[in-house]
């Protein structure tokens, strides 16, 4: 993988990857795969780290509740699965057109607490979010630094709608060893006016830049991003929850 510029950066898929199977080492499997240096920044698919983590559940195992019997009435939708939503979910925020806004128990706001059911096996299954995506990036990032010695950031990336726009964009639910925002407020733009609200949400523009060269029906769940090396630190960081907007601050609720 070539070098990156101070104002450039480089994206390359990890190819090869194994289907991922509960208690597998996400880590280990990129580094045997990927040429890694320090500075590198891996961005990794939620679905191949919930099914080594076991988050995958069938539908035809989970009873239903009367509350999600009713909800998957109204809304079109099969039982078992308006359940899971449910028990993954810490407030339901929308009921409508067949889908389900909620916020996760992790703080996600986001349609079916993200549980899907593509690329998986059979009609039945289901995937889970990790239970802490932090947690499952800062596991990931020292199986990396185990196995290759490297200085790296990890992001946990997820596909999320956007209330105002089309198209489903990736965006970082967890994250370790990378600054996921760059605040520069109080700094001066080129005009000399300070700027008062600007926020860089450098792991969601990361886990975005990933995506486009790791898309899904390729079986490329993984990607390397190189030229963030200012933003990956020694620590793991404050992880993505530091994405989450404050409720005092949410303006749509």
């Amino acid at each position: 993988m070539s070098d990156a510029g101070p104002h450039e950066l480089a994206v390359r898929g990890v190819h090869g990857l194994p289907e991922f199977q509960p208690g597998m080492r996400v880590g280990e499997q990129i580094a045997a795969r990927a040429e890694l240096a320090d500075g590198d920044l891996v961005v990794v698919s939620q679905k191949i780290v919930s099914k080594a983590e076991g988050r995958l559940r069938k539908l035809s195992a989970v009873l239903p509740s009367s509350e999600a019997r009713r909800l998957a009435a109204v809304l079109g939708r099969e039982p078992a699965l308006i359940e899971l939503v449910l028990e993954e979910s810490a407030e339901v925020l929308r009921a409508e057109r067949g889908v389900l806004i909620v916020e996760t128990r992790h703080g996600l706001v986001c349609a079916n607490a993200g549980i899907d059911s593509s690329n998986l096996p059979g009609k039945d299954t289901v995937c889970l979010l990790p239970e802490d995506p932090d947690a499952s990036a800062r596991r990931i990032r020292a199986e990396l630094a185990a196995a290759t010695g490297a200085s790296l950031g990890v992001v946990i990336a997820d596909s999320f709608g956007r209330a105002w726009r089309l198209g489903q964009v990736e965006v970082a639910i967890g994250c370790a060893g990378l600054l996921p925002l760059d605040d520069w407020r109080g700094r001066h733009d080129s005009g000399g006016r300070e700027l008062a609200a600007t926020l860089i949400g450098i792991a969601d523009e990361a886990a975005s830049a990933a995506d486009l060269v790791r898309d899904k029906v390729s079986r490329t769940p993984a990607a390397v991003v190189r030229g963030l090396g200012r933003y990956i630190g020694a620590e793991d960081g404050p992880g993505a929850a530091a994405l989450r907007r404050p409720r005092e601050e949410d303006l749509f609720r």
